[in-house]
């Protein structure tokens, strides 16, 4: 399974977007996180989550993949698109990793 995915699902003639992405927690720690940006294609995302932290990036992978199972069942599909919304799920990041210092 990929680090970063992109799922997409069509209702109503509206396109929702999913982006995902797993990430390093801290420094050398061998904690990771698994991010989400979630909203409308072509707009900027509605929320933004995190999952974790987990140890180590192959814990963080099977969590991502069972999230992924469960939203293919509901009616997402992965897509090929590039992700777009990479520049919020890093600043989120930036909040984890600042919490997790103090």
């Amino acid at each position: 399974m990929p680090r970063n995915l992109c799922l997409t699902r069509q209702c109503f003639g509206l396109v929702t977007r999913i982006e995902c992405s797993i990430r390093p927690l801290a420094r050398d720690n061998g904690m990771w996180t698994l991010l989400f940006a979630a909203g409308m294609t072509g707009e900027q995302p509605s929320t933004i989550k995190s999952q974790g932290p987990f140890h180590g990036p192959v814990v963080a992978e099977n969590i991502l993949e069972s999230i992924v199972d469960s939203l293919t069942l509901h009616g997402y599909e992965q897509a090929g698109d590039p992700q777009i919304w990479s520049l919020h799920m890093q600043a989120h990041l930036r909040q984890l990793k600042g919490d997790t210092q103090h």
